[in-house]
């Protein structure tokens, strides 16, 4: 046969070939791929719908704790990180719920940060979700965990701080019966006894106040009020134990505009602090109260020329019951809870109490407050005069003696030594 031929037909053979090969693979392979079920696991039905209503931050993890699903709050408590869940607490709770198909609730402590710098208490609920995945809930409980411990911490303290004069009266008290044949004896018990019963009437109005002034709203229940007229009184009140250690009170500047509130919270703070200095002033000194307005900010300064209050100390200072020394506190007939109620009486009418002091120069407490602004509404001079107290915190926050006397505070003086009237 001629070998040209041959060619030819085999080429046409191979072609042919070919061309049934690639056919029978193309068959193949949609045959193939027609047989294999994907079962890709998805989210019950609804789902989304209702985690997007629960108001909680929300984790959803597959078989190998890879993130399907978050929302922002669960980025921005720091849960999650891209795909990732970033606490190995979550992790350990996710498997738990994965080997043994339970529900688990817990609290935790998170750190929280990138560094970890602060932490983050929330409430965990881990549960399966379908037959793939795991939810995670965090609700924060951050803040009720502060306010938990604040108020454990209170009732303690309120429970050792009535144990002194409450056992200091039952011992006196057994004393004078001892001794009731003698009468110099019992002059001197009955003394000891007034003292401490004064000291525990003391505290337990203080307490009562604290109280009140956290369970008032002053912008809903107050009205204008003077704080020129609340102030002398104040400082009435002040002057006769003032005279008893020759320590002069002098009230300069003026308030020209009146600011919202409560008339008795705001005598009651300015009370204790004036009170404080005084109590903790060395005699024959001077205690200065300047009066200021300015860009719709009342400023009141009251200043002592005591020993001042360690660098340490002052971060504390407005602190239930914390006391710079707590000796000189009790001879005194300091409570401890004086400048926390300072403290509480200021924030709740929108203002700030700030403190300076410089030991051997004494020291200089200031309250700020937004003016009312008379020609509006109430409440809207009240926002405006908040919204002046904020933009000018920063350029008229005092930074030393300098920026805080005037003419009626000519000294750096220390109004709260003790840490508390």
């Amino acid at each position: 046969m001629d070998p040209l031929l041959i060619a030819a037909l085999s080429g046409v053979v191979g072609l042919a070939l070919g061309v049934v090969g690639m056919y029978a693979f193309r068959v193949s392979e949609k045959q193939r791929g027609a047989g294999i079920d994907v079962d890709e696991p998805l989210m019950p039905a609804g789902a989304t719908e209702v985690l997007a209503s629960l108001g909680l931050a929300y984790i959803v993890v597959d078989t190998v704790d890879g993130v399907v699903r978050a929302n922002p709050a669960a980025y921005a408590f720091g849960l999650v990180r891209g795909h990732t869940v970033v606490h190995q607490q979550l992790l350990n709770l996710t498997a738990r719920v994965r080997g043994d198909g339970v529900i688990i609730d817990q609290e935790h402590e998170l750190a929280r940060g990138l560094q970890g710098e602060t932490s983050l208490v929330v409430h965990l609920r881990v549960a399966p979700l379908g037959d793939e995945y795991i939810l995670v809930l965090a609700d924060d409980r951050t803040e009720f965990s502060r306010i938990e411990a604040v108020r454990n911490d209170f009732v303690a303290n309120v429970s050792h701080e009535l144990k002194t004069p409450v056992g200091a009266i039952s011992l006196l008290a057994e004393t004078i019966e001892d001794a009731a044949d003698d009468d110099v004896a019992v002059r001197r018990f009955t003394q000891r006894l007034h003292k401490e019963s004064r000291r525990l009437a003391a505290l337990v109005q203080d307490i009562i106040e604290l109280s009140r002034v956290q369970g008032k709203n002053v912008v809903h229940a107050g009205r204008p009020v003077d704080l020129e007229d609340v102030i002398a009184d104040a400082a009435d009140r002040s002057r006769l134990p003032a005279e008893s250690k020759n320590i002069e009170l002098k009230i300069g500047g003026t308030l020209p505009h009146r600011v919202h509130g409560d008339a008795d919270q705001l005598a009651m703070a300015f009370r204790n602090l004036i009170d404080n200095a005084v109590r903790y002033s060395p005699e024959s000194t001077r205690v200065g109260i300047g009066l200021s307005s300015r860009d719709g900010i009342a400023q009141v300064t009251v200043t002592d020329q005591g020993i001042g209050i360690a660098k340490e100390d002052q971060e504390r200072i407005f602190e239930r019951f914390y006391r710079v020394d707590a000796a000189r506190s009790r001879q005194t007939g300091g409570t401890g809870l004086g400048l926390s109620i300072v403290k509480h009486v200021i924030t709740n009418h929108g203002g700030e109490v700030a403190l300076w002091s410089q030991q051997g120069k004494g020291s200089t407490f200031t309250v700020r407050l937004p003016e009312l602004d008379e020609s509006l509404d109430t409440l809207e001079g009240l926002v405006r005069g908040a919204s002046g107290l904020a933009e000018t915190s920063d350029r008229t926050a005092p930074h030393g003696p300098a920026s805080r006397h005037s003419a009626a505070n000519p000294a750096p003086t220390r109004a709260g030594e003790g840490g508390n009237a």
